[in-house]
């Protein structure tokens, strides 16, 4: 696993990593982020959002598992799977007509359905948490 983009950042620059992590990983689309609770998964989605062009407010989709977001290019579904316990579940809410719909698919808690995942698509965001005003990110492709 080879990182392809490693930083310690600060909050304030969040919308300058996101166009640092879109334009190393531009040929996908398919997202996972790791990281534990407060790492600022929700908050680098949101700015990843942005960057696509999407004016849509970003916010956790925590109860309603799903959110979707308009961008100039399409769909953004932003996916947080912390809540689900089984891929009953998961296939439920119709996951593989949005994985491979060719949109933007950003996964928070992907642990459940990493293995259905296609990993020729696959791209990892793991956030870790330094201090209150800084966060460090890793990014790498499968």
């Amino acid at each position: 696993m080879p990182i392809l983009y490693e930083k310690v950042y600060e909050k304030a620059q969040l919308n300058e990593i996101a166009v640092d992590v879109l334009n190393q990983c531009c040929d996908f689309k398919l997202f996972c982020f790791k990281g534990d609770l407060g790492a600022g998964k929700t908050a680098l989605i949101s700015a990843l959002c942005d960057g696509l062009g999407s004016a849509d407010l970003v916010n956790s989709p925590t109860f309603s598992i799903i959110n979707e977001y308009d961008c100039s290019i399409g769909k953004i579904f932003h996916f947080d799977l912390y809540r689900l316990k089984t891929l009953e579940e998961v296939m439920d809410i119709g996951f593989e007509e949005y994985i491979y719909s060719n949109n933007f698919c950003f996964i928070e808690w992907p642990d459940l359905v990493i293995e259905m995942l296609p990993k020729s698509r696959l791209v990892f965001c793991e956030l870790s948490y330094i201090s209150l005003s800084e966060r460090k990110i890793k990014v790498w492709i499968n």
